[in-house]
């Protein structure tokens, strides 16, 4: 609210920095001024009895409303020595990480350290870094430094200096540039007069458009002239600097002397004597003043340029004038010295070859070098730069000029003890104080408060306003006094040492532009306060708002009020006392109502503050406005205090109630109305058992989540809300802040711990309405299931007691209620159980709410009456339909909870309500269990069989006891539970889960599966399984037709085209590409598409011998409105065209069987263009099919490929890896027959394939269905003289016996066996047995006039021989 000064910082070690400076001028002082330890203590001279003058001679002044306009009159008796700080050089960088203390020759350098104090708290000191002595001339002292703070270059800067730059002014005229450690980076002697002061101007972000940005600057001020240097340059010339003595001190060589720096030196003409500057930057002039300045400097007929120029302000102080301003018009001439180019680049060429020589050994006469170092550089002569005007006044001579942030102000001391305010731009003097001699200043920026007004107002885009005060220290009288500009008073003044130093910078960090300072936090201080009695550094902290009018001060003090008040509410351990104090004097502070609405908004949400705080906040509040006139009173203000009086009221109440030890039993009156409920519950009790088991496993979750955690009053406030009639009404915002609204009303009375008729009272005394509390009754019911279940006799009597004692509100059984038609008090309950997923808290609550339905139905009745009659309602009949609903739906839920065994598809499980299975349509229920199927990987027989014993069971219940004792006994032992709870569902849900519809439902969700990760081939098998298990060819034909519609069909043709593409069985890769699937899926994907065209045709031929089904859902679940189900879709569709469906079901076996068996086939070339063109339609339409006698070619193209089939069938055989089903050469015959290729031709191939791989039993089973025995006998003629030749004349181990043989053999066989390449058979080394068992069959199946018939005795001869001598 008021100016404050806050110390941030403390120096350490001052004794230190004092006795190092001036250690040669205490050596000769008394030695009574060493047991003097309290004046060490206080690191200062004694100076009481000049203090006290002027303590004496000047007032205090601490009041931060009067200005002071006194000429100061006291004098430095000159008797004492002055304090020992104000005899140094002191600069402080801006970011307050650096301090400086110079004198004569020797400085110290303090940096920032962090340390904790003794209660553990985290402050910032300055500690020695560096002392020691920096001039290197005999007889230079320094004479001005300051520090600048180089701004990192890495992207990942936030505002933070990389390294500060110690910049030096000595009385010889050097200026040495240091690093925070002391070592020298760059030294350069611009002028051989003392330095007088330096100063620094960084970059600064434009706030308003149109403003000239300024460019980096460091000015140092001679007697006579004034150097600048281009901060861009000069921050590259120190980094590089910095660099290079950091390579040398890691090599061990000699730092290279840098080149010099480039610079701008001034002549400053017409003026006495300069002891300070000020570099305004570059302005440009309006046509106005630049036609007014031409006509001065050049008369009447002076000519004006048609662009004005850009000039560089330099502002002077010091005598003759007392202010002068000069211009330098950029460009006009060239103030760049051109020798200092030449300088440059002879240094840089010296330097390269100090470096090279020492490189290549050779070494210059080190006293050569000294003695060239010795050598004072050339100076240059200055350029002249007249003065444009100035402010005279003989007698006045200016000691200080500080320029203001914004560049257009400056405040100026003088030796008269006058503080003048110069405006820059019109050159004038605007304010004058008195009174202040030797006065230190600084100014303070300080950028507008981001309050909620401003945000929303209509300048919230505008840039944010700054408002500027000059800030003086008077030493004379230890004060420090805050004005504010141009013309406001003084908003501020401190009764601070006398010793003290100003320290104001007037600049921030080096190297910064408008790119990278994007997103920086520049941590700069603007004004500190050295005082050097205690080490404390302080700054000082001025609110916007004091710089505003009355009128705009009073809201901008309602907003620092605010802030003040966000700011301790956000702050953590606050004591409860301390935040209501200030909250109270912060809310009855604040003038404007908008402001303190919010504040109490913010008050009243904050989560830290205790209920009783807010009560009494609050009730404060309400009762100033209740004092104040009514017509000035906010009335929305006054509603809000009052309404949040009331549900804090409220909140307290229910509290209180709850946290009563002695609590009310629960109504012994109530109990009869719950008579017969225990029938109902037993009746349910074990599927409800199973549920708690299912549900009450363990599971993890938060512990700010749990349902048992305190509701703060700020929720409690945030929920509820006052009407105009005043009524509370509950504000509906998420599921979870109404749930825990619920359970802190509702909870403690339900588990029996708080007093049920107190807390339902409290309620109606509030005025909420008994729907919404009947609303937040079962929310907290049905959220809190797992406990209710523990508890389920108290739970449910207390609902019982809750219920009807919100039953009995006024306002929530209307009075004109008639029993015959349906109430909306009962209706909400019903709707709220229908809707909900908590199967068993909504079952328990039903059962309740009929009964407090039937007990209020039966009362009235009896009123109206008179009679013994039991009343017969609707709305009793639509509670009897709702507790049968949720019976289903607590069965069919407690399935659906029932885990997944390892192994298993898994997933989560799903959750389902009457809302749900009711707008799932007709299929709804067996969607639910078919979902549940495939996430436990049931598979399709273990379902049959499992429905099988439904179906077992409900025949058994017609037979006798003793036998169904015994199948009963029988069936406990197979069946498991889940299989029970299966059992349970299909009972209550005897036609939407009757096993056609559970087959098709499960078939369908097998295949979306499928398509989702055609990976998984066998959900595509077991898609098809259970498409066989349906009885109804209507629904087979259907679900057949729309499974290869929507998901096959795609991939088939895809699959058919690729193969036909690469002539062959293709790679997984191109597989995976085209099919979207790997080659070992893809032959399982076909094997399966086979199958479901073959379904296709047997449910085709089936469809007109058999009566479509009659589809059907159970009473209770008539009003199912939704999608239609699966099965109603299937009997929908349109027949199919039976050779069309047997042309695909062809090629889908031609594919299987070349991706079987890695066959080269192009599939669509057995067929011809008829074929081709019938591929991949609708099976529905009706096709030109192929018909009459094929082209030869093209049946021995069919021919060889089924041909190829076999032969790769019988090679599999004996590969266990393969394994391949024996119903192979049957397809290959049925595709003969298709293909019109001539099946015994097949049958003789497959005969000697099979004796060719050695398995005669198999072949000779199939020999039996030849019909050419003549030429099969020729084939396998020829292969049983492989098989002997291979005996006699190629084995590894010939006896003596077979070489007799084949002496005694007939030349012309010995001949033939000979000729024979035992190299074709697969199995060559057959046993003779039956090798002489096939010549025996050969004997039998060649006829005796046949031409080889007596080459098959000759061959049984011999393999009888073989035979009897092994």
């Amino acid at each position: 609210m008021s100016c404050s000064l806050l110390e941030f910082c403390r120096l350490q070690e001052l004794k230190t920095v004092r006795d190092f400076l001036f250690q040669s001028g205490r050596t000769n002082e008394p030695a009574a001024e060493e047991k003097n330890q309290t004046a060490e203590n206080e690191l200062t001279w004694d100076t009481s009895d000049w203090e006290s003058s002027w303590d004496n001679g000047d007032p205090k002044e601490e009041g931060a409303d009067s200005t002071t306009t006194t000429e100061d009159g006291a004098t430095d008796p000159g008797s004492q020595t002055a304090p020992w700080l104000q005899d140094c050089v002191v600069s402080l960088s801006p970011c307050s990480d650096l301090l400086v203390v110079a004198r004569q020759d020797k400085a110290v350098f303090l940096s920032a350290k962090w340390r904790s104090d003794d209660s553990g708290r985290e402050e910032m000191t300055l500690a020695v870094s560096w002392s020691g002595t920096l001039s290197t001339d005999e007889g230079e002292c320094v004479s001005s430094s300051i520090c600048i703070p180089l701004a990192s270059q890495k992207r990942s800067s936030t505002g933070r200096p990389d390294w500060t730059c110690v910049v030096v002014g000595f009385t010889s005229g050097y200026v040495r540039f240091y690093t925070e450690n002391g070592v020298l980076l760059l030294a350069q002697l611009l002028h051989e007069d003392p330095v007088l002061r330096l100063k620094c101007r960084t970059y600064e972000i434009p706030r308003h458009p149109g403003v000239t940005e300024q460019h980096e600057e460091l000015s140092i001020l001679y007697p006579a002239a004034l150097v600048t240097i281009d901060g861009f340059s000069l921050f590259q010339s120190l980094r590089a600097c910095r660099n290079q003595v950091a390579r040398a001190a890691a090599a061990g060589s000699d730092v290279i002397q840098p080149p010099p720096l480039a610079y701008k030196k001034w002549g400053l003409q017409d003026m006495d004597t300069v002891v300070d500057h000020s570099s305004v930057g570059i302005m440009t002039l309006c046509v106005f003043d630049q036609m007014k300045n031409a006509s001065i400097l050049g008369g009447f007929n002076a000519s004006v340029k048609g662009s004005p120029p850009a000039m560089s302000q330099y502002v002077t102080v010091g005598g003759g004038p007392y202010t002068g301003f000069y211009y330098a018009v950029e460009g006009s001439s060239q103030p760049l010295l051109s020798h200092v180019a030449l300088a440059v680049a002879s240094k840089l060429t010296s330097a390269l070859f100090s470096a090279a020589s020492g490189w290549l050994g050779w070494n210059k006469n080190k006293n050569e070098e000294e003695a060239v170092q010795k050598q004072k550089p050339k100076v240059e002569a200055a350029t002249p730069l007249g003065i444009r005007f100035g402010l005279p006044d003989s007698r006045r001579h200016g000691e200080s000029i500080c320029l203001s942030p914004c560049n257009t102000l400056a405040g100026v001391t003088d030796d008269f003890g006058r503080v003048t305010l110069l405006d820059l731009a019109r050159g004038i003097s605007i304010r004058m104080w008195k009174g202040y001699r030797d006065a230190q200043l600084g100014w303070l920026q300080v950028p507008e408060e981001r309050g909620a007004e401003r945000e929303f107002s209509p300048s919230a885009s505008l840039p944010r306003r700054h408002a500027l005060f000059l800030v003086i220290y008077a030493p004379r009288r230890g004060i420090l006094e805050v004005w504010a500009m141009q013309q406001g008073p003084r908003v501020g003044a401190f009764t601070v040492g006398k010793h003290c130093r100003l320290l104001y910078a007037g600049y921030r960090l080096m190297g910064v532009n408008s790119v990278t300072s994007q997103g920086w936090q520049l941590h700069t201080q603007q004004v500190c306060l050295l005082d050097p009695t205690t080490g404390a550094l302080r700054t000082v902290n001025i609110p916007f708002h004091l710089a505003l009018s009355d009128k705009k001060s009073e809201r901008a003090k309602d907003m620092h009020l605010f802030k003040r008040l966000t700011a301790i509410l956000k702050s953590r351990g606050v004591e409860p006392d301390f935040l209501e104090s200030e909250a109270k004097s912060a809310l009855l502070d604040i003038k404007h109502p908008a402001i303190k609405k919010q504040a109490l908004e913010s008050l009243l949400s904050n989560k830290n503050a205790p209920v009783s705080c807010l009560t009494k906040v609050t009730s404060a509040l309400h009762d100033s406005l209740k004092q104040q006139d009514p017509e000035e009173v906010d009335t929305a203000l006054l509603q809000l205090c009052s309404s949040q009086l009331k549900l804090l009221q409220l909140y307290s109440d229910i509290h209180d109630l709850h946290s009563a030890t002695d609590t009310e039993a629960s109504a012994a009156n109530d109990s009869s109305g719950l008579d017969g409920i225990e029938d109902e519950l037993s009746r349910v009790g074990s599927i409800l058992q199973r549920y708690t088991q299912l549900t009450s496993r363990p599971s993890v979750s938060f512990a700010q989540d749990s349902p048992d955690s305190p509701l703060p009053a700020q929720a409690f406030l945030s929920q509820l809300e006052c009407t105009e009639d005043g009524e509370l009404r509950v504000i509906h915002k998420s599921e979870a802040e109404w749930n825990q609204l619920g359970t802190f009303m509702f909870w403690g009375c339900l588990c029996g711990k708080s007093p049920l008729q107190g807390v339902c009272d409290t309620l109606q005394q509030a005025g909420v309405s008994p729907q919404q509390l009947l609303s937040l009754l079962l929310s907290v019911w049905l959220q809190r299931e797992k406990e209710v279940l523990q508890k389920q006799e108290d739970t449910v009597r207390n609902l019982h007691t809750l219920l009807m004692a919100l039953s009995n509100m006024k306002g929530a059984v209307e009075e004109s209620w008639d029993t015959q038609s349906i109430s909306p008090w009962w209706q909400q309950v019903r709707t709220t159980c229908i809707q909900s997923h908590n199967a068993a808290a909504a079952l328990l609550a039903a059962f309740v709410a009929h009964r407090a339905a039937k007990a209020s139905i039966t009362s009235r009745a009896d009123s109206k009456f008179q009679s013994e009659w039991e009343a017969v309602s609707l709305e009793l009949e639509q509670w009897v339909v709702c507790v049968r609903q949720l019976e289903d739906v607590l069965v069919l839920q407690t399935l659906l909870l029932v885990p997944c065994p390892q192994g298993a598809a898994g997933g989560a499980a799903a959750q389902c309500s009457i809302k749900t299975l009711l707008e799932g349509g007709t299929g709804g229920i067996a969607d639910s269990v078919s979902k549940w199927v495939f996430r436990h990987s049931l598979a399709p027989e273990r379902l049959k069989e499992i429905l099988q014993k439904q179906e077992d069971r409900e025949a058994e219940d017609r037979e006798a006891e003793d036998k169904m004792e015994d199948e009963q006994e029988k069936s406990q032992e197979d069946t498991d539970r889940t299989a029970e709870l299966l059992l349970a569902v299909c009972q209550r849900f005897p036609h939407s889960l009757s096993p056609d519809l559970l087959f098709a439902h499960c078939c369908w969700e097998y295949v979306v599966q499928w398509n989702k990760d055609p990976e998984e081939g066998r959900y595509l098998c077991w898609a098809v399984e259970h498409l066989k298990l349906v009885s109804s060819p209507h629904i087979q034909l259907g679900i057949s037709t729309m499974m290869w519609s929507t998901f096959i069909v795609k991939r088939f043709s895809a699959a058919a085209f690729l193969m036909e593409k690469v002539g062959k069985a293709p790679k997984d890769r191109l597989c995976r590409r085209d099919v979207g699937m790997g080659d070992k899926a893809m032959t399982s994907f076909l094997g399966c598409c086979v199958q479901l065209l073959q379904i296709l045709m047997e449910a085709d031929s089936a469809v007109e011998e058999v009566c479509a089904p009659e589809l059907s859902v159970e009473e209770a679940w008539c009003g199912a409105e939704g999608p239609a189900s699966i099965a109603e879709l299937a009997m929908e569709q349109r027949g199919v065209h039976y050779p069309l469906v047997q042309h695909h079901c062809l090629l889908a076996s031609l594919l299987h069987a070349a991706m079987t068996f890695s066959l080269k086939v192009k599939p669509l070339g057995l067929f011809d263009s008829k074929g081709k063109n019938a591929f991949f339609r609708d099976l529905t339409t009706i096709q030109l099919m192929p018909s009459g006698d094929m082209d030869p070619g093209l049946l021995s193209i069919r021919q060889e490929f089924l041909l190829r089939v076999l032969t790769g069938w019988v090679q599999a055989l004996d590969e266990p890896s393969l394994s391949p089903a024996d119903w192979w050469p049957s397809l290959c015959l049925d595709l003969a027959s298709l293909l019109q290729v001539n099946p015994d031709i097949l049958r003789r191939h497959l005969v000697w394939e099979l004796y060719n791989q050695g398995l005669d039993l198999r072949a000779e089973e199939v020999m039996l269905e030849v019909e050419d025995k003549d030429v099969l006998g020729s084939q396998l003629l020829v292969l049983t003289g492989q098989r002997l030749s291979h005996s006699l004349l190629h084995s590894q181990s010939q006896t003596q016996a077979a070489m007799e043989l084949l002496a005694r053999l007939p030349p012309t066989l010995c001949t033939w066996l000979k000729a024979m390449d035992p190299s074709e058979l697969r199995c060559p080394a057959a046993p003779l047995p039956q090798t002489s068992r096939l010549v025996g069959r050969l004997i039998e199946i060649l006829p005796e006039n046949h031409a080889q018939y007596s080459l098959a005795l000759h061959l049984l001869e011999a393999v009888e021989v073989l035979t009897a001598e092994d």
